[in-house]
């Protein structure tokens, strides 16, 4: 092997990669689907402990694709038993993920795709924090083994909605994804698996390729262009008449429901005309609103929409046969719940 090229670790080969990559060490393809054993069922933590390869692929691995793993600097448990974890990064960089438990047995992680956000949603914590730099594949893969592990069970269900956006890192996150739903990897189902953008047109526009049968949601937040800029600054290059354009196109390709996230804002987003833009923008849509209650940020200036309000809007959404939810966040009471979390010790 040639030591000289760039390193790349040994979770951000895909499982084809990792055939191919086991063939320049002159190995048996079979020894692609030990190391992937290993990596995401066994949950190694170093080659040392992949006793089944050969001594020497062991230590040429360990030098020219290192096997990192996040390590847990800070841990919050939520009164409803949700767990926020502040991970540390390899090079120091550090990322929020959730463990969110439900009575029925589920586990559901909520992952991030990205150290920080670009997008500036001035109601999201993360959004005023700023970008980074993009998670590679093994770091979000990374955040579903640290919240099984420490667990001990079995994650059932995964949304990406923590921090970062995900099309602003598509390669990267659908490489992940497919690790996370092989029967090679993790075995996580695609239909519980959700992808939350806040409609970046060309990330959509892929992922209707995608077979995988993933579930789209769509941070819309604002259905009147002027609000929406105010509200999610970076989001106006996709503007609201060619993201439902997109959307049709995707649940034509697909034949696969989205879901449209909508937090309500008190003064800012939930008047009568944003109720009717709301309607208007979800007509004809194959599609479920998911209304959600403003979770604090410190120093934000905005609150949260009655219940009233919310009541209101869900029965006029129901009143036009649109499938709706009211979602109070898991976890707020340790600020892991939608648009909370930021990368700061606890």
């Amino acid at each position: 092997m040639d030591t000289n090229k760039n390193i790349t670790p040994i979770k951000d080969y895909s499982l084809a990669q990792l055939s191919e990559l086991v063939k320049e060490y002159g190995q048996p393809v079979f020894r692609a689907g030990q190391i992937a054993q290993w990596l995401y069922q066994a949950g190694v933590s170093s080659f040392d402990e992949m006793t089944n390869l050969p001594k020497l692929l062991r230590e040429s691995l360990a030098v020219e694709h290192p096997l990192y793993t996040p390590s847990i600097i800070d841990k919050l448990v939520s009164q409803d038993g949700t767990r926020k974890y502040l991970l540390s990064l390899h090079d120091g960089c550090l990322v929020e993920t959730v463990g969110i438990p439900s009575r029925d047995e589920r586990l559901t992680v909520c992952f991030s795709t990205q150290v920080g956000c670009a997008m500036g949603c001035i109601f999201c914590a993360t959004g005023q924090e700023g970008f980074t730099r993009n998670l590679s594949v093994g770091e979000i893969i990374d955040q579903v083994l640290i919240v099984q592990n420490d667990f001990g069970e079995r994650v059932t269900n995964l949304v990406g909605m923590g921090q970062g956006e995900p099309f602003l890192n598509y390669d990267n996150v659908v490489s992940a994804l497919e690790i996370i739903n092989s029967k090679k990897g993790l075995g996580i189902g695609a239909r519980k698996i959700t992808l939350s953008t806040c409609g970046i047109i060309k990330g959509i526009e892929r992922f209707s390729q995608v077979k995988e049968q993933y579930t789209l949601a769509i941070s819309l937040h604002a259905a009147r262009q002027s609000v929406r800029d105010l509200i999610m600054p970076h989001a106006s290059s996709n503007p609201l008449s060619q993201l439902k354009k997109a959307l049709l196109d995707y649940i034509n390709k697909t034949n696969r429901r989205i879901t449209l996230e909508y937090t309500l804002i008190s003064g800012i987003n939930d008047s009568e005309k944003d109720l009717t833009a709301l309607l208007s923008f979800a007509d004809g849509l194959l599609c479920h609103i998911n209304l959600i209650k403003l979770n604090s940020v410190p120093d934000s200036p905005f609150q949260p929409s009655s219940m009233n309000t919310m009541e209101r809007w869900k029965a006029a959404a129901e009143q036009q046969s649109i499938e709706t939810t009211i979602r109070i966040s898991k976890g707020s009471d340790i600020f892991g719940a939608c648009g909370q979390l930021k990368n700061a010790r606890m």
